[in-house]
């Protein structure tokens, strides 16, 4: 006699099972559910369901702040993982995992060892199962398996006994003549052919039909006119469907684009230099996108007045070399850029997650104080509340806007320039066009 041990890996023809269940019976009903799979238990289905099956099962990356939310909340609720798990909108497998791979990191050990105890050896029982992917279908499946299918289609669908399989008949061709005599009447009704129906009832109103308290309004004393009574169209005698509702655009660009294929094949079997011409034209990026022509501003400085700034730069260069006296050095200044400080770097930014997960490790190995050892070094960080403290955006410093706030722009004058006059450290100095003092 075959011993049958429940549990072991999950199969796709299983949780397609679980789903079809669930969706029938709910999700306070696994003892029904588990009786549609002949290997699982109630209680496996129901962790296999809310720990991978479940569509507010989150599957993706894990984010920064989520993995700072992790080792906040592991350090306030040690090993309470079905407590941690809802706060961070993870599954508590799920936050032990990442939990352990992030001390994993913080040791330098990306894989697990061979010796690790955590890793399965040949011939071991996976214990958690319910949170790994499904596997796939054996194609030659096992008896047991078939039936369990069968049954689990019987009982789903609802169409074991004769009286389930004449009524969903019966409810079939139901829905087929009503689908086929709305059909009918819509052809009708486009033709022009108003279908009364058989049976009025004369002591109700029909107000699909009627206007209620509809009041004719009395004949005028003048004549109406051709124009005010338009004729009804009875040119839709014989007119299709098809014909008043016109051509359909998918249609009709189905049927072109068949026929360019037509076409492009015709010429490659005639003409083949040809039809790669043609291809690698319709292909050119150029067809896309017409090139237009670069178009500039118009200059602000003409010739000559580039030539006149050269020469007095020239002018007030050669006055500053010939002036050899200290105190009148000053009076010419040179209006070139303010020469400014070397930018600054963008400032390196603390791996805080790596932190945390080495004070987690340290906390672990942390020996009884009657030993008398001094504590392990922790580094400091700033979570004190609940919840971590978000850590603002670091942001390379703009040197420009640094001297924009303090009225140092480059190629402004300098606001104290060492050699100036005494006195006048913020004002423009006086030696001015072409380095000539008034």
């Amino acid at each position: 006699m075959r011993i049958l041990i429940k549990g072991g890996v999950w199969k796709n023809s299983e949780d397609e099972v679980l789903k079809a269940a669930v969706m029938k019976y709910g999700l306070n009903n696994w003892s029904r559910v588990a009786s549609l799979l002949a290997r699982k238990s109630p209680k496996q289905c129901k962790s296999r369901w809310y720990e991978w099956l479940d569509p507010s099962v989150k599957k993706t990356e894990w984010t920064r702040e989520e993995e700072e939310k992790l080792l906040h909340l592991a350090k306030l609720f040690p090993t309470q993982w079905r407590t941690i798990a809802p706060i961070i909108g993870r599954t508590a497998y799920q936050c032990l995992e990442h939990y352990e791979k992030l001390l994993d990191q913080a040791q330098g050990r990306d894989e697990m060892d061979e010796n690790d105890p955590r890793r399965l050896k040949p011939g071991e029982i996976d214990p958690h199962p319910e949170t790994k992917p499904a596997r796939a279908d054996p194609i030659d499946m096992d008896e047991d398996e078939k039936e369990m299918l069968s049954e689990a289609r019987a009982r789903l669908a609802n169409t074991r006994g004769k009286k389930a399989k004449r009524k969903s008949r019966e409810k079939q061709l139901e829905e087929a003549r009503r689908l086929a005599s709305l059909q009918k009447r819509r052809e009708l009704k486009a033709a022009g052919i108003s279908t009364a129906k058989k049976y009025k009832s004369s002591k109700y109103i029909d107000y699909g039909e009627e206007v209620p308290f509809e009041a004719a309004p009395p004949m005028g004393f003048h004549e109406v006119g051709i124009e005010e009574t338009p004729k009804v169209s009875l040119g839709l005698a014989n007119v299709t469907l098809q014909a008043v509702e016109d051509k359909r655009r998918d249609e009709e660009e189905k049927r072109r684009r068949k026929d360019d294929e037509r076409k492009i094949k015709r010429l490659k079997a005639d003409n083949l230099p040809e039809a790669l011409e043609m291809i690698n034209k319709l292909n050119d990026p150029s067809m896309l996108r017409k090139r237009t022509a670069l178009s500039l501003p118009a200059p602000q400085l003409n010739d000559e007045e580039l030539e006149t700034i050269v020469k007095m730069g020239a002018d007030a260069a050669a006055l500053q070399a010939q002036s050899a006296d200290s105190a009148t050095a000053g009076l010419v200044q040179s209006y070139g850029e303010t020469p400014g400080s070397t930018p600054l770097r963008t400032p390196k930014q603390t791996n805080t997650i790596l932190q945390e997960a080495q004070d987690a490790i340290a906390r672990t190995a942390m020996q009884t104080p009657l030993f008398g050892e001094s504590n392990p070094l922790m580094n400091e960080t700033d979570w004190n509340g609940a919840m971590p403290t978000p850590k603002p955006s670091i942001i390379t410093p703009n040197l420009y806007a640094e001297q924009a706030r303090s009225g140092m722009t480059p190629g402004a004058t300098p606001g104290a320039t060492p050699g100036a006059t005494p006195g006048r450290g913020a004002m423009t100095p006086m030696g001015g066009r072409g380095g000539i003092t008034p």
